[in-house]
């Protein structure tokens, strides 16, 4: 009786679960086919011209310029589509675009909304966009943007502005780790963090979502907050800082997937963690179901699984001595990258050889970098003097990073090629269960002995199996019961002192068999057999 309310829970909970998967899967195939059918999509795939009226839907992205460094003079932002002309019809339809134009382009906000002719081009693969626009005019403006999107944008041109006194190197990787903007990265320490496995830090992540909401829950509990009043600043804390780097589609997902992440560090329970990140994963594919096809997306919801599911258990594995967050810090993007590394063969088939070791030499220095920039941005408006110094020392942190990532791109042999396609997938997917396996080894050698071990017996009990069945062989050979060791398949096995001895005699059709039949426990003597001479 006490099980039925347990198994009336559980075929409930599956039920409502079921139910969300299958709407969130037709909602995925109905987008899909809207993006790919279509007079949209007919335009888009003969690259058609067009003049379209657009909604701004996140900040502008600075495009690298091969060659030369500074100030973009190429960037892109992402659209939704009002109104599309083209050859004499006007399309009244609301999809996803990636605009590219030049500089006039930088200064828009989300919500405004724009006039411009360009031509249309196919998305690339994997991407949520329904297809690319080149400008070949600049943004005509016909409505004004949301005036704290405009206000954020404001903070962070004066945020670069700020950092511009810093070295080369931390003036332009610290705005893009606080606020993503890039803009003003050197080229060669872009393709360095690329080779190392550490452009994730050059954008918004969940990594930084985690950061800053993490800090912001350990100051409302050093407050004495109650939990509800802490989760509303902590999650209201976070809505700013997502207004503040912009909010773009892929921020908002890495915003998400960071509370997943956090909540199942800090919550210990592995179940609770899988299902925030069921309940996160569903809820965005409803309201946005382009994302099923996105790379992006699966990446971030695979690092976010590779910490729930392995970032607690490697912290527990390390010793007691080690501190927490040290375990940490090589906890989380170990989990993170033995998930994602398949999937990300398959779109750079190459293999970072340094990339975790970079990861975790630069996980000191991530978090000063973020949390002492996030804080300065908003102090630049209200107190610059006080905002000064810690952009400083945030830039020093940043150099660090910087000066790893060099360092590591620079090593021989940094990036290797790695199979292509499927083989590629399963050999990295082999690579981490061996990476996996060989860090529980080192934290856990006395398991790795005992589990040596164990493995020794249970080989030779299914070698002893195999000669034969142990039941058929004593009757066959061993009529006397008294006999002091069991048979198996021919085998005589004799117990002395925690030993096995084995006789060596097999010769003859007929072979003798060694008993222990002395009450003396040092003498053995042999017992014929019958026709035995």
């Amino acid at each position: 009786m006490g099980h039925r309310p347990a198994g009336r829970s559980f075929l409930a909970t599956a039920a409502v679960g079921l139910l969300l998967a299958v709407a969130a899967a037709a909602h995925s195939s109905v987008s899909s086919s809207q993006r790919s059918e279509g007079p949209l999509a007919e335009a888009v795939a003969a690259g058609k011209s067009v003049v379209a009226v657009l909604e701004v839907a996140g900040a502008p992205r600075p495009l690298p310029t091969p060659g030369q460094s500074g100030a973009s003079a190429r960037w892109s932002v992402a659209v939704w589509t009002r109104e599309v002309s083209t050859g004499g019809v006007v399309l009244r339809t609301r999809a996803l675009l990636v605009v590219t134009g030049g500089k006039d382009w930088e200064r828009l906000v989300p919500g405004q909304t724009v006039r411009v002719a360009g031509k249309l081009r196919p998305p690339d693969p994997g991407r949520l966009e329904a297809g690319n626009m080149s400008a070949a005019t600049a943004p005509g403006l016909r409505g004004s943007g949301r005036g704290l999107e405009a206000a954020a944008k404001d903070l962070r041109a004066r945020f670069v502005g700020a950092s511009a006194f810093l070295p080369a190197d931390a003036a332009g990787l610290l705005p893009g780790m606080v606020t993503g903007d890039t803009s003003a990265m050197d080229e060669g320490l872009a393709n360095a963090m690329k080779t190392v496995g550490m452009t994730h830090l050059t954008a918004v992540s969940g990594a930084n979502c985690s950061l800053v909401l993490g800090a912001l829950l350990a100051g409302c509990r050093r407050l004495r907050l109650p939990r509800v009043p802490a989760a509303g600043t902590a999650l209201a804390g976070l809505g700013l800082f997502v207004v503040l780097v912009g909010p773009d589609a892929s921020v908002l997902r890495a915003a998400l997937m960071g509370a997943v992440g956090i909540a199942a560090l800090a919550g210990g329970r592995t179940g609770r963690g899988l299902s925030f990140l069921c309940l996160a994963v569903i809820g965005l594919l409803l309201l946005d179901p382009s994302l099923g096809g996105s790379f992006g997306f699966l990446l971030s919801v695979l690092a976010t699984l590779g910490i729930i599911l392995l970032g607690r258990r490697i912290m527990d594995w390390t010793p007691a001595a080690v501190p927490r967050w040290a375990a940490a810090a090589v906890a989380v993007p170990l989990s993170a990258q033995m998930l994602c590394g398949p999937v990300i063969v398959l779109l750079q088939p190459q293999f970072s050889t340094f990339a975790l070791v970079a990861n975790v030499a630069a996980a000191p220095l991530v978090a000063p970098v973020t949390l002492l920039g996030t804080a300065a941005v908003p102090l630049l408006a209200a107190a610059p003097w006080v905002a000064v110094p810690m952009i400083a020392v945030a830039g020093t942190f940043s150099a660090g990073v910087a000066a790893t990532a060099r360092f590591f791109a620079r090593l021989p042999g940094s990036s290797l090629p790695w199979p292509e396609g499927v083989p590629g997938l399963l050999t990295m997917a082999v690579l981490s269960a061996l990476t996996l396996a060989a860090v529980w080894a080192v934290a856990r050698p006395r398991n790795i002995i005992a589990l040596v071990f164990r493995c020794h017996r249970r080989v030779v009990r299914i070698l002893w199996l195999l000669e034969g069945r142990p039941g058929a062989a004593r009757r066959r050979h061993c009529p006397d019961s008294s006999a002091s060791g069991p048979f198996y398949g021919g085998f005589a096995v004799w117990r002395r002192r925690g030993r096995l001895e084995f006789p060596t005699d097999l010769s003859g059709r007929n072979p003798p068999w060694l008993l222990r039949k002395s009450a003396e426990p040092a003498r053995r003597r042999r017992i014929r057999q019958p026709g035995g001479t």
